[in-house]
């Protein structure tokens, strides 16, 4: 582990308020950005897959991500009218208060990249193929369904169904071929991007490893690139030898987020993935697989923290740490749409504890900046943010 370097106090308080606004939200009155120039100097949000919101807003185009001040950390827009926190716009810049006391100052939004403004050579909006995550990360959601719902099994937290019905036709989010994300891909590269994760729903009858390997290969043809730099995030599939295959095809990193650490719990908040995925056991297994073919810290999980208890989850991060695999606490914010809405997170610091555990464990590891952003699809967490500042990494938005 690295020795702790002296850090600014004031970073460490900005990311802390980080925590405290991705778990209750910002409020704000949803015309406020009505000036802003979205779309054009600004990054719009793209519900492309998970829509991360209280309560839908069809209706109202919101930025992208907040931008704060001073680390330059990106928070995704929130919005929860019951929040105590609000969004203001005064004198000509935004600003953050609770209450009376302004909590953060000239709050900034992420900038638009120029391939959102593009189209494929079909016409498709490159902005609804893949999304600037920041540190020049996109993320592709190939697919805006997943074929549980039709089998009543829908992951408890996860409002990928619900998201769809409510944007996709308004916001033209459909599936996405292999030549619309490699021309994508091409674009965001040719403009800074080097990171590319693709990812998305269950497809009926688990063809992922063909889709996979097409789209590899597309954007191998596009960029002219052998290493492109690519995580395939998959489900845990029944035969292990697919694992091969995607290395094969070009991926560096493979993801399998087992979301769910304790195996009672697992079992009734994700069904889908114990009834057609082997259960929590194959899910264990098929990482430790994953680590034997792509190697120690080209591996990751995500989980969703909050859902179960807090000593549960820090085990199951420890235990596959050991492994070899990057484990991600995913802050679990109660989505609209969900098997679980109208449920509460727990309190930030809950979080923030789940989030210092969790780097502590990383730096124990010897996991490196370049690996934590290459094995994980959006590298703007507060964990994120928090390695980067106890490790004295400085990078770009």
């Amino acid at each position: 582990m690295s020795a702790t370097v002296d850090y600014d106090k004031a970073l460490y308080d900005e990311i802390r308020l980080k925590n405290e606004l991705a778990v209750d939200g910002i409020n704000f009155e949803p015309d406020i950005f009505k000036d802003l120039e979205l779309g054009t100097k600004y990054a719009e949000t793209v519900q492309a897959l998970f829509a991360m919101e209280r309560e839908f807003h069809a209706e109202y185009i919101f930025p992208s991500c907040i931008v704060t001040p001073k680390g330059k950390y990106l928070l995704p827009i929130l919005w929860n009218r019951n929040s105590l926190y609000k969004l203001t716009y005064e004198d000509g810049r935004y600003l953050i208060r609770r209450g009376h006391k302004v909590v953060l100052e000239n709050v900034s939004f992420l900038r638009r990249p120029a391939y959102y403004g593009k189209k494929t050579s079909d016409g498709t909006e490159m902005r609804t193929v893949a999304q600037d995550v920041g540190h020049g990360n996109i993320y592709v959601a190939y697919s805006n369904e997943c074929a549980l719902k039709d089998k009543g099994l829908d992951c408890l937290f996860c409002n990928i169904n619900a998201t769809k019905a409510v944007y996709a036709e308004k916001n033209h989010i459909n599936w996405k071929t292999a030549d619309q994300i490699a021309e994508t891909v091409k674009e965001a590269y040719k403009e800074g991007f080097d990171k590319v994760t693709i990812s998305g729903g269950f497809i009926p009858e688990r063809r992922e490893v063909d889709y996979y390997i097409d789209v590899a290969e597309a954007i191998m043809d596009a960029t002219g690139l052998e290493d492109f730099n690519g995580t395939a995030c998959v489900g845990a599939p029944l035969d292990f030898s697919v694992f091969e295959k995607y290395k094969e095809a070009g991926y560096s990193t493979i993801a399998t987020n087992m979301e769910i650490w304790n195996e009672g719990i697992f079992n009734v908040i994700c069904p889908g993935k114990k009834e057609y995925c082997g259960g929590r056991q194959n899910w264990l297994n098929a990482l430790e697989e994953e680590v034997n073919v792509f190697g120690r810290h080209k591996v990751r999980s995500t989980f969703v923290a909050g859902i179960e208890p807090k000593q549960s989850l820090l085990e199951g991060f420890e235990y596959l740490t050991e492994k070899g695999v990057i484990v991600l606490p995913s802050q679990w914010f109660v989505n609209a749409g969900s098997g679980l809405e109208g449920c509460r997170t727990p309190e930030p610091d809950w979080h923030w504890d789940v989030f210092e555990k969790t780097v502590a464990l990383w730096r124990k590891e010897g996991i490196t900046w370049d690996e934590l952003r290459g094995a994980t699809a959006e590298p703007f967490t507060v964990a994120h943010d928090l390695f980067r500042l106890y490790e004295g990494v400085t990078v770009g938005i």
